[in-house]
C-alpha cells in the first residue's frame, strides 16, 4: 500500500512540474479593494492546493489518533480481562484438585501395636520404619508424647488436610 501511496504523489509531483512550465505567468491577485498581489499562476495554484488539502489532511491524521487510542485501551483491557480469566481458571483447577484430595479416603497412620518402654540408654543408631514406602508417616501429639516420634531423618513431610477445611 506504500508503494501505491508513492507512486500517486510521484505522479501530483510530476504533473504540477509540467503545469509550472507551461503556465509561468505572472498574474495579480486582488485580496481587498487596496491589497493587490502579483505572483505567478503555480504558486497561486500550489497554494490553493495545500489551503484545500491540509486541513482535511490535519483532520484525517487526528481520526485515526484517536481511534489507534482507542484500539490500544481496548486491547489493553482484553489482555487485562484475558489474564483475570486465566487466573480465575487456574485458581477453580487447583481448587477442584484440592477438594479431590480431600475428598479420597486418606490410608490410617501406621502404628505400632503397644508403646516401646523407653530405653535408658539414648540409642543413636537410625531405626527402619516398618511402613512402606507409599504411606505417610504422621506425626500426631499423642506420638510425641509416648516417644514414639521417628528419627529426624525419617520423617517425610505430610499435607495436613484437617486444618485446611
Amino acid at each position: 500500500m506504500q508503494i501505491v501511496r508513492m507512486i500517486l504523489w510521484v505522479i501530483l509531483l510530476v504533473a504540477v512540474i509540467i503545469f509550472s512550465w507551461s503556465n509561468w505567468n505572472p498574474v495579480e491577485v486582488t485580496i481587498w479593494d487596496n491589497l493587490v498581489v502579483e505572483t505567478k499562476v503555480p504558486a497561486l495554484v500550489i497554494i490553493s492546493f495545500l489551503i484545500g488539502f491540509l486541513p482535511v489532511w490535519l483532520y484525517s491524521r487526528g481520526v485515526i489518533w484517536s481511534l489507534n487510542r482507542k484500539i490500544r485501551s481496548l486491547e489493553i483491557a482484553a489482555k487485562a480481562s484475558s489474564v483475570s480469566a486465566a487466573a480465575r481458571e487456574s485458581d477453580r483447577e487447583e481448587a477442584e484438585r484440592q477438594e479431590e484430595a480431600h475428598s479420597k479416603p486418606q490410608p490410617a497412620p501406621a502404628t505400632d501395636p503397644a508403646p516401646a518402654p523407653a530405653p535408658a540408654a539414648v540409642d543413636t543408631t537410625p531405626t527402619v520404619d516398618e511402613t512402606p514406602a507409599e504411606e505417610e508417616t504422621r506425626l500426631t501429639a499423642d506420638d510425641t508424647a509416648h516417644g514414639d516420634a521417628p528419627a529426624a531423618d525419617d520423617r517425610k513431610p505430610t499435607q495436613d488436610t484437617t486444618a485446611s477445611s
